[in-house]
C-alpha cells in the first residue's frame, strides 16, 4: 500500500506568489513524511488551477525534495508541441534524479481547449498521435513520425530521461469503460468518482490485467478523495466546511461563466457534510480518517490512496498539521 497526493493548486484567496510558496513548502512536508508521489492537475483560464505550466512547479520540486516522486495528472497533450514536451520531460527526469511521473490525457474541458484555439472534436485524435510521438521520442535516438497532426523526419533526440524507456505513465480514469487501455499498457491509474464508480473502475482494470496474465501489483491503482485531519473531528470539520465551498466554486467557475455546469458536479455537492455522506471525502480525527481509509481500501481493492489534502482557503498551518497527522497516524497503519 502506497500513499500519494493529488492537488489542483487552486485559488486560495491569497497572492499567487504566496500560493506557490506555500504549496512548495507543503510539498517538502510530503517529502519528509514519506509520501510516494505528488500529482498536480493542469488547468487553464480558471481559478481551479494555478499551475498552468506544471513544469515550473516540478522544476522547483526537483531541487526542494529528495525522494518524493511528482508529475502531472495529467499533461494535456494536445496543448503542447510534442517535441517541446519530450525535451521538458527529459529535463525534469534528469533534474529530479529519475523521480518524474508522466501523466497523460486529452483534456476534458471544452472551454480550456477553445482558449488554446483547438478544435475539441479533433483533440482526441491529436492526443493519440501526440502520445505515440512522446513515447517514441523519449525512447529513441532519432524521431521519425508521419501523422495527420504531427510530422518529424529523423530528428536527433539529444536529451534522454533517466528512467528508460520513459518515466512511469499515469492516467486519470472516471469511467469503468476507460480502464482497459491503461491496464493493457501498464499505465498506473487514479480513479475518480463516487465509491461505486471507483470500485467498478478498479475491478475492470484488474480484470483486464488478469486476462492478459499481468502482475496485479505491477502497477499502482489509485483512488482520490478530499481528506482533512485535525486533533478532533470538530476541528477537522471546521477546516473542511470553510475550505471546501471555495474549492467547489473554483471547480464550477469556468463552466458557470459559460452558463453551464461541469459534467461531474453531482459528485461534489454544495457542502462538505454532503460530500462525506457520499463517501467522497472525510474530515476528522486520526481514528475517524483511519477507519475511512480502511473502508476505502476494502471497498476498492486499490493499492494506492491519493488524498486531496490541501484545497480552497486552507491555511499553511492547517495544511501542514493535516499532513503531519496523516503521515504519523494513518500511513503506518497500512
Amino acid at each position: 500500500m502506497k500513499f500519494g497526493i493529488f492537488d489542483h493548486i487552486d485559488d486560495a484567496g491569497i497572492p499567487l506568489g504566496q500560493l506557490y510558496a506555500d504549496r512548495l513548502a507543503i510539498a517538502e512536508a510530503y517529502d519528509r513524511a514519506g509520501f510516494f508521489g505528488y500529482h498536480v492537475a493542469e488547468h487553464h483560464t480558471t481559478p481551479l488551477g494555478a499551475a498552468a505550466s506544471p513544469a515550473l512547479i516540478f522544476s522547483a520540486l526537483a531541487y526542494r525534495t529528495k525522494t518524493l516522486r511528482f508529475g502531472p495528472l495529467v499533461y494535456l497533450l494536445p496543448f503542447y508541441h510534442p517535441l517541446r514536451l519530450i525535451e521538458e520531460v527529459c529535463m525534469l527526469d534528469q533534474m529530479s534524479g529519475g523521480r518524474f511521473q508522466l501523466g497523460v490525457g486529452r483534456g476534458v474541458s471544452l472551454y480550456e481547449t477553445q482558449a488554446y484555439g483547438l478544435d475539441f472534436s479533433k483533440t482526441q485524435a491529436m492526443y493519440h498521435e501526440a502520445y505515440q510521438v512522446l513515447l517514441k521520442g523519449l525512447s529513441s535516438d532519432e524521431l521519425s513520425f508521419e501523422g495527420e497532426f504531427y510530422r518529424f523526419d529523423k530528428l536527433p533526440m539529444i536529451l534522454k530521461p533517466i528512467q528508460r524507456p520513459h518515466p512511469p505513465l499515469w492516467y486519470g480514469v472516471t469511467l469503468p469503460s476507460n480502464a482497459a487501455w491503461p491496464a493493457e499498457n501498464h499505465v498506473n491509474i487514479v480513479a475518480l468518482g463516487l465509491r461505486d464508480n471507483t470500485s467498478a473502475i478498479v475491478k475492470a482494470y484488474r480484470e483486464t490485467r488478469a486476462k492478459h496474465g499481468f502482475d496485479q501489483d505491477g502497477t499502482l491503482v489509485g483512488v482520490s478523495r478530499h481528506v482533512v485531519i485535525a486533533e478532533t473531528d470538530e476541528e477537522a470539520l471546521r477546516i473542511a466546511r470553510k475550505a471546501y465551498p471555495r474549492w467547489r466554486q473554483s471547480f464550477r467557475w469556468l463552466f458557470n461563466r459559460h452558463g453551464t455546469e461541469p459534467r461531474v458536479i453531482a459528485i461534489y455537492p454544495p457542502t462538505f457534510d454532503e460530500l462525506m455522506a457520499l463517501k467522497n471525502g472525510i474530515a476528522g480525527s486520526p481514528e475517524t480518517v483511519r477507519r475511512f481509509v480502511a473502508e476505502e481500501v476494502e471497498a476498492n481493492g486499490c493499492n494506492y490512496f491519493v488524498p486531496q489534502m490541501v484545497f480552497g482557503d486552507m491555511t499553511l498551518a492547517e495544511s501542514l498539521r493535516s499532513v503531519e497527522l496523516f503521515s504519523k497516524e494513518i500511513m503506518p497503519r497500512f
